[in-house]
Protein backbone atom coordinates (compact mmCIF):
# COMPACT_ATOMS: atom_id res chain seq x y z
CA UNK A 1 0.00 0.00 0.00
CA UNK A 2 1.40 3.39 -1.03
CA UNK A 3 1.03 6.21 1.50
CA UNK A 4 -0.68 9.30 0.15
CA UNK A 5 0.62 12.68 1.09
CA UNK A 6 -2.72 14.33 0.45
CA UNK A 7 -5.23 11.85 1.76
CA UNK A 8 -6.03 13.37 5.12
CA UNK A 9 -7.34 11.50 8.11
CA UNK A 10 -9.62 13.48 10.39
CA UNK A 11 -7.78 16.59 11.56
CA UNK A 12 -9.03 18.18 14.77
CA UNK A 13 -9.15 21.98 15.01
CA UNK A 14 -10.52 23.62 18.19
CA UNK A 15 -11.62 27.07 17.14
CA UNK A 16 -10.00 28.82 20.07
CA UNK A 17 -6.59 27.63 18.95
CA UNK A 18 -5.07 29.20 15.85
CA UNK A 19 -3.13 26.51 14.03
CA UNK A 20 -0.11 27.33 11.86
CA UNK A 21 1.32 24.78 9.45
CA UNK A 22 5.08 25.05 9.38
CA UNK A 23 7.18 22.95 7.01
CA UNK A 24 9.98 21.24 8.87
CA UNK A 25 13.59 21.91 8.02
CA UNK A 26 15.82 19.51 6.14
CA UNK A 27 16.94 16.40 8.00
CA UNK A 28 20.45 14.98 7.67
CA UNK A 29 20.72 11.27 6.89
CA UNK A 30 23.61 8.98 5.96
CA UNK A 31 23.65 7.34 2.54
CA UNK A 32 25.91 4.35 1.78
CA UNK A 33 26.81 3.78 -1.87
CA UNK A 34 28.59 0.64 -3.06
CA UNK A 35 28.48 -2.00 -5.78
CA UNK A 36 26.69 -5.29 -5.20
CA UNK A 37 27.93 -8.68 -6.30
CA UNK A 38 26.42 -8.18 -9.75
CA UNK A 39 28.14 -4.81 -10.15
CA UNK A 40 24.96 -2.74 -9.77
CA UNK A 41 25.22 0.36 -7.62
CA UNK A 42 23.39 0.05 -4.30
CA UNK A 43 22.11 3.05 -2.32
CA UNK A 44 21.04 2.31 1.23
CA UNK A 45 20.87 3.66 4.77
CA UNK A 46 22.56 0.52 6.12
CA UNK A 47 26.33 -0.02 5.98
CA UNK A 48 27.51 -3.01 3.88
CA UNK A 49 29.60 -5.92 5.08
CA UNK A 50 32.98 -5.03 6.53
CA UNK A 51 35.66 -4.60 3.91
CA UNK A 52 33.28 -3.45 1.17
CA UNK A 53 34.51 -0.32 -0.61
CA UNK A 54 31.87 2.24 0.30
CA UNK A 55 31.09 5.89 -0.31
CA UNK A 56 29.30 7.71 2.51
CA UNK A 57 27.27 10.87 2.04
CA UNK A 58 25.37 13.12 4.39
CA UNK A 59 22.05 14.02 2.79
CA UNK A 60 19.85 17.04 3.32
CA UNK A 61 16.31 16.14 2.24
CA UNK A 62 14.61 19.45 1.59
CA UNK A 63 11.73 18.93 -0.85
CA UNK A 64 8.65 20.64 0.59
CA UNK A 65 5.32 19.48 -0.89
CA UNK A 66 2.26 21.72 -1.29
CA UNK A 67 -0.29 21.81 1.51
CA UNK A 68 -4.03 21.76 2.02
CA UNK A 69 -5.47 23.32 5.18
CA UNK A 70 -8.80 24.58 6.51
CA UNK A 71 -8.58 27.71 8.63
CA UNK A 72 -11.12 29.84 10.47
CA UNK A 73 -11.39 33.43 11.56
CA UNK A 74 -13.80 35.63 13.45
CA UNK A 75 -15.22 38.44 11.33
CA UNK A 76 -17.58 40.59 13.38
CA UNK A 77 -20.50 38.40 14.41
CA UNK A 78 -19.62 35.43 12.17
CA UNK A 79 -16.99 32.75 12.02
CA UNK A 80 -15.67 32.11 8.52
CA UNK A 81 -14.17 28.76 7.43
CA UNK A 82 -11.83 28.83 4.43
CA UNK A 83 -9.97 26.04 2.61
CA UNK A 84 -6.52 26.78 1.18
CA UNK A 85 -5.43 24.43 -1.60
CA UNK A 86 -1.83 24.73 -2.80
CA UNK A 87 -1.98 21.55 -4.91
CA UNK A 88 -2.29 21.42 -8.70
CA UNK A 89 -5.33 19.15 -8.33
CA UNK A 90 -8.88 19.71 -7.03
CA UNK A 91 -9.32 18.63 -3.41
CA UNK A 92 -12.53 17.28 -1.89
CA UNK A 93 -12.93 18.21 1.78
CA UNK A 94 -15.48 17.39 4.47
CA UNK A 95 -15.94 19.10 7.84
CA UNK A 96 -17.41 17.39 10.89
CA UNK A 97 -18.33 19.48 13.94
CA UNK A 98 -17.57 17.79 17.25
CA UNK A 99 -18.86 20.47 19.61
CA UNK A 100 -20.59 23.82 19.14
CA UNK A 101 -21.34 26.29 21.96
CA UNK A 102 -22.62 29.81 21.45
CA UNK A 103 -22.48 29.47 17.67
CA UNK A 104 -25.28 28.77 15.20
CA UNK A 105 -25.41 25.13 14.07
CA UNK A 106 -25.04 24.41 10.34
CA UNK A 107 -28.35 23.60 8.71
CA UNK A 108 -28.88 19.81 8.92
CA UNK A 109 -29.73 19.65 5.21
CA UNK A 110 -26.52 21.36 4.16
CA UNK A 111 -23.88 18.85 2.97
CA UNK A 112 -20.60 19.69 4.61
CA UNK A 113 -18.51 18.60 1.63
CA UNK A 114 -16.91 20.81 -0.97
CA UNK A 115 -14.51 20.54 -3.91
CA UNK A 116 -11.76 23.16 -3.83
CA UNK A 117 -10.27 23.95 -7.23
CA UNK A 118 -6.55 23.50 -7.79
CA UNK A 119 -4.34 26.31 -6.49
CA UNK A 120 -7.19 28.27 -4.94
CA UNK A 121 -8.95 29.31 -1.75
CA UNK A 122 -12.63 28.67 -1.09
CA UNK A 123 -14.89 29.97 1.65
CA UNK A 124 -16.67 26.84 2.82
CA UNK A 125 -19.27 28.28 5.17
CA UNK A 126 -19.98 30.90 7.82
CA UNK A 127 -21.62 30.46 11.22
CA UNK A 128 -23.26 33.21 13.25
CA UNK A 129 -22.04 33.85 16.78
CA UNK A 130 -24.94 33.98 19.28
CA UNK A 131 -24.89 37.26 21.15
CA UNK A 132 -26.05 35.90 24.52
CA UNK A 133 -22.97 33.64 24.91
CA UNK A 134 -19.82 35.24 26.28
CA UNK A 135 -17.38 32.55 25.16
CA UNK A 136 -18.35 30.80 21.90
CA UNK A 137 -16.58 27.54 21.18
CA UNK A 138 -16.43 25.22 18.15
CA UNK A 139 -14.41 22.04 17.82
CA UNK A 140 -14.30 20.56 14.32
CA UNK A 141 -12.44 18.04 12.21
CA UNK A 142 -11.84 17.86 8.50
CA UNK A 143 -10.57 15.28 6.05
CA UNK A 144 -9.72 15.57 2.38
CA UNK A 145 -8.73 13.62 -0.71
CA UNK A 146 -7.30 14.55 -4.12
CA UNK A 147 -9.51 14.73 -7.18
CA UNK A 148 -13.06 15.74 -8.06
CA UNK A 149 -15.53 12.88 -7.35
CA UNK A 150 -17.55 14.04 -10.38
CA UNK A 151 -14.68 13.06 -12.70
CA UNK A 152 -15.34 10.18 -15.12
CA UNK A 153 -12.58 7.75 -16.03
CA UNK A 154 -12.00 7.69 -19.81
CA UNK A 155 -9.77 4.75 -20.75
CA UNK A 156 -9.93 5.67 -24.43
CA UNK A 157 -7.70 3.51 -26.60
CA UNK A 158 -5.53 2.61 -23.66
CA UNK A 159 -2.55 4.06 -21.84
CA UNK A 160 0.96 4.18 -23.21
CA UNK A 161 3.18 1.64 -21.47
CA UNK A 162 5.18 3.72 -18.94
CA UNK A 163 8.65 2.89 -20.32
CA UNK A 164 10.74 3.48 -23.44
CA UNK A 165 9.41 2.55 -26.89
CA UNK A 166 10.39 -0.97 -27.89
CA UNK A 167 11.02 -2.11 -24.32
CA UNK A 168 9.32 -5.28 -23.10
CA UNK A 169 8.80 -6.01 -19.40
CA UNK A 170 6.97 -8.73 -17.50
CA UNK A 171 3.86 -8.07 -15.43
CA UNK A 172 4.65 -9.51 -11.99
CA UNK A 173 1.34 -8.54 -10.40
CA UNK A 174 -1.99 -7.37 -11.80
CA UNK A 175 -5.70 -7.78 -11.14
CA UNK A 176 -7.16 -10.20 -10.05
CA UNK A 177 -3.94 -11.43 -8.40
CA UNK A 178 -3.54 -9.63 -5.10
CA UNK A 179 -0.30 -10.59 -3.40
CA UNK A 180 0.10 -7.04 -2.10
CA UNK A 181 -2.60 -5.13 -4.05
CA UNK A 182 -5.40 -5.64 -1.55
CA UNK A 183 -6.64 -2.10 -0.91
CA UNK A 184 -9.07 -0.11 -3.03
CA UNK A 185 -6.32 2.25 -4.22
CA UNK A 186 -4.09 -0.62 -5.42
CA UNK A 187 -6.57 -3.28 -6.56
CA UNK A 188 -6.04 -2.58 -10.28
CA UNK A 189 -2.40 -1.50 -9.97
CA UNK A 190 0.19 -3.12 -12.25
CA UNK A 191 3.70 -4.07 -11.14
CA UNK A 192 6.28 -4.32 -13.94
CA UNK A 193 9.48 -6.22 -13.16
CA UNK A 194 12.45 -4.22 -14.47
CA UNK A 195 16.07 -3.41 -13.58
CA UNK A 196 16.85 -0.46 -11.33
CA UNK A 197 17.49 2.60 -13.49
CA UNK A 198 14.96 1.86 -16.24
CA UNK A 199 13.55 5.03 -17.82
CA UNK A 200 9.95 5.68 -16.69
CA UNK A 201 7.73 7.87 -18.89
CA UNK A 202 4.27 9.37 -18.54
CA UNK A 203 1.52 6.98 -19.62
CA UNK A 204 -0.79 9.91 -20.40
CA UNK A 205 -0.41 13.69 -20.56
CA UNK A 206 -1.27 15.73 -17.49
CA UNK A 207 -0.12 17.97 -14.65
CA UNK A 208 2.19 16.75 -11.89
CA UNK A 209 0.67 17.40 -8.46
CA UNK A 210 2.47 15.13 -6.01
CA UNK A 211 6.14 14.15 -5.76
CA UNK A 212 8.15 12.33 -3.11
CA UNK A 213 11.86 11.69 -3.64
CA UNK A 214 13.51 11.24 -0.26
CA UNK A 215 13.46 7.47 0.28
CA UNK A 216 16.59 5.48 -0.54
CA UNK A 217 15.83 2.32 1.42
CA UNK A 218 14.12 -0.89 0.39
CA UNK A 219 13.25 -4.39 1.52
CA UNK A 220 10.39 -6.36 3.00
CA UNK A 221 10.74 -5.14 6.59
CA UNK A 222 8.06 -2.50 7.26
CA UNK A 223 8.40 -2.41 11.05
CA UNK A 224 9.59 0.96 12.27
CA UNK A 225 10.90 2.04 8.88
CA UNK A 226 8.76 5.18 8.68
CA UNK A 227 9.64 5.44 5.02
CA UNK A 228 7.43 6.56 2.19
CA UNK A 229 7.61 5.54 -1.44
CA UNK A 230 9.31 7.66 -4.06
CA UNK A 231 6.35 8.66 -6.20
CA UNK A 232 5.07 10.90 -8.96
CA UNK A 233 1.34 11.52 -9.37
CA UNK A 234 -0.02 13.13 -12.54
CA UNK A 235 -3.54 14.55 -12.99
CA UNK A 236 -5.10 13.64 -16.36
CA UNK A 237 -7.57 15.71 -18.34
CA UNK A 238 -10.44 13.35 -17.40
CA UNK A 239 -9.87 14.08 -13.69
CA UNK A 240 -8.21 10.75 -12.88
CA UNK A 241 -4.56 10.56 -11.92
CA UNK A 242 -1.69 8.15 -12.42
CA UNK A 243 0.56 6.92 -9.62
CA UNK A 244 4.16 5.98 -10.46
CA UNK A 245 5.75 4.41 -7.38
CA UNK A 246 8.92 2.58 -6.32
CA UNK A 247 11.05 5.11 -8.20
CA UNK A 248 14.78 5.31 -7.75
CA UNK A 249 16.15 7.77 -5.25
CA UNK A 250 17.02 11.24 -6.57
CA UNK A 251 15.99 10.52 -10.18
CA UNK A 252 12.62 12.28 -10.31
CA UNK A 253 12.87 15.04 -12.90
CA UNK A 254 9.45 16.65 -12.56
CA UNK A 255 7.92 18.84 -9.88
CA UNK A 256 4.37 19.83 -8.88
CA UNK A 257 2.90 22.12 -11.50
CA UNK A 258 4.84 20.70 -14.45
CA UNK A 259 2.76 19.88 -17.51
CA UNK A 260 4.05 16.62 -18.99
CA UNK A 261 3.21 15.02 -22.32
CA UNK A 262 2.50 11.35 -22.95
CA UNK A 263 5.81 9.52 -23.29
CA UNK A 264 7.87 12.16 -21.46
CA UNK A 265 10.64 10.89 -19.18
CA UNK A 266 9.82 11.50 -15.50
CA UNK A 267 12.16 9.29 -13.41
CA UNK A 268 14.06 6.00 -13.13
CA UNK A 269 12.60 2.81 -11.72
CA UNK A 270 14.02 1.56 -8.45
CA UNK A 271 13.73 -0.83 -5.55
CA UNK A 272 13.13 1.74 -2.84
CA UNK A 273 9.87 0.57 -1.32
CA UNK A 274 8.48 -2.43 0.55
CA UNK A 275 9.72 -4.72 -2.18
CA UNK A 276 11.54 -7.99 -2.79
CA UNK A 277 12.63 -7.19 -6.36
CA UNK A 278 13.06 -4.08 -8.53
CA UNK A 279 9.83 -3.04 -10.20
CA UNK A 280 7.58 -0.16 -11.18
CA UNK A 281 4.23 0.16 -9.39
CA UNK A 282 1.74 1.87 -11.72
CA UNK A 283 -1.91 2.66 -11.05
CA UNK A 284 -4.64 4.92 -12.40
CA UNK A 285 -6.80 6.28 -9.59
CA UNK A 286 -9.75 8.58 -8.93
CA UNK A 287 -11.60 10.08 -6.01
CA UNK A 288 -14.86 8.21 -5.45
CA UNK A 289 -16.02 10.37 -2.55
CA UNK A 290 -13.21 11.06 -0.07
CA UNK A 291 -11.76 7.70 -1.06
CA UNK A 292 -9.07 6.99 -3.62
CA UNK A 293 -9.76 3.93 -5.77
CA UNK A 294 -7.77 2.39 -8.60
CA UNK A 295 -9.26 1.96 -12.08
CA UNK A 296 -8.85 -0.93 -14.56
CA UNK A 297 -6.21 -0.12 -17.17
CA UNK A 298 -5.25 -1.36 -20.60
CA UNK A 299 -2.17 -0.47 -22.63
CA UNK A 300 -1.80 0.54 -26.26
CA UNK A 301 -0.59 -2.13 -28.64
CA UNK A 302 0.10 -2.28 -32.36
CA UNK A 303 -2.65 -1.51 -34.90
CA UNK A 304 -4.66 0.50 -32.35
CA UNK A 305 -5.34 -2.62 -30.31
CA UNK A 306 -5.10 -2.59 -26.53
CA UNK A 307 -3.73 -5.08 -24.01
CA UNK A 308 -5.15 -5.86 -20.57
CA UNK A 309 -2.19 -6.65 -18.28
CA UNK A 310 -2.26 -9.98 -16.47
CA UNK A 311 0.25 -11.53 -14.09
CA UNK A 312 2.86 -13.52 -16.00
CA UNK A 313 2.29 -11.71 -19.30
CA UNK A 314 4.54 -9.10 -20.90
CA UNK A 315 3.79 -5.57 -22.10
CA UNK A 316 5.59 -3.85 -24.99
CA UNK A 317 5.84 -0.06 -25.24
CA UNK A 318 4.59 1.30 -28.57
CA UNK A 319 4.81 4.90 -29.82
CA UNK A 320 2.10 7.39 -28.86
Amino acid sequence: MVPSKILGSWISVPILVLMLSVCGGATAQTLYKYRGEDGVWIYTDRPPAEGQKTERRKLQLSFVPPEFVVTHEAAGTIIRFVAHNEFHVPIEVEIHFEEITGVEYPHPDDPLRWVVAARSDLQLLTLDVLQEVARPFVDYQYKYAPGDPAATHSAGGGYRAPFSVGSVFPVVQAYPDATTHRAYDTMYAVDFGMPVGTDIVAARSGVVFDVATGNYTGGLDTQGSGRESNIVRILHDDGTFAMYSNLNWNTVRVRPGDRVREGQYIADSGNMDVSSDPHLHFAVQKNTGLKTESMPVKFKSRNSDSVIPTSGSTVTAYPN
